[in-house]
């Protein structure tokens, strides 16, 4: 299979994904992961309508973001959605469009210092960890909606970070376990759905994205509500290590 026949089969997925959910196709974001993937690979998802694309390292972003742009006559939209050290902050910030990783309050003070002196909000997405596994970055969220103690925590940071200029909150983002049937994700994803929901009404905001699903899950979390999925092995095949 090639690139272009596999973003084919991805967004035949995702349309029978929404149809299943009763949701429009069109509210449901690809994201190409092209990390490990070559600028050649890249370029030929563009060249098959992929116009979105997610890196999740700075030193790999630093060359092939450049080096696409430079091959490219049209524009695409790269999104960074792996966890960012503090110290990279300003390194991330000119390279990405938006920004799904950001785990901590320390890290979205940095970025709403940098969208300030740049005078051009940042698009940002809060890393959540609903799954509550040691190894996951994130806020921390399990359980939240029958621990007032956790809930309590989460809801006072995002109260800190809302208040940030310089920063446009679109929503949330999660990892899901690595799970042999998908259907053993849906909790996480619907809690996180339940999350946006609860928070959104509690601090009367609009939180449009929920990004969440990959290449193993997405269309469970398309039916949970996913608006961004992380589709990377099922369009690029197995990564390079």
């Amino acid at each position: 299979m090639t690139i272009t026949e596999n973003i084919q089969g991805v967004r035949q997925s995702i349309t029978d994904a929404c149809a299943r959910a009763g949701r429009d196709p069109n509210a449901v974001t690809l994201i190409a992961v092209s990390k490990t993937s070559p600028v050649e690979a890249v370029l030929e998802a563009a060249a098959a309508g992929a116009q979105h694309f997610g890196e999740n390292r700075v030193e790999e972003a630093e060359w092939k973001i450049p080096a696409v742009a430079a091959q490219l006559s049209t524009t695409v939209n790269w999104h960074m959605i792996g966890h960012i050290q503090s110290r990279k902050a300003k390194d991330v910030a000119p390279l990405f469009q938006v920004i799904h990783s950001v785990d901590t309050l320390k890290l979205a003070q940095k970025f709403s210092a940098l969208g300030v002196d740049r005078q051009t909000p940042l698009d940002v997405l809060l890393e959540v960890n609903v799954s509550g596994e040691e190894a996951k970055h994130g806020f921390t969220a399990s359980n939240w909606s029958s621990d007032p103690a956790v809930k309590a925590a989460f809801w006072s940071e995002f109260e800190q970070i809302a208040a940030l200029p310089g920063l446009r909150l679109r929503g949330f983002m999660t990892m899901a376990p690595i799970v042999d049937n998908p259907e053993h994700a849906r909790p996480v994803f619907a809690s996180l759905a339940e999350l946006r929901e609860a928070v959104q009404n509690a601090f009367k905001i609009t939180l449009p994205d929920l990004s969440m699903g990959m290449t193993d899950d997405y269309p469970v979390a398309i039916e949970e509500g996913a608006t961004l999925v992380r589709v990377g092995r099922a369009i690029f095949g197995e990564r390079n290590k």
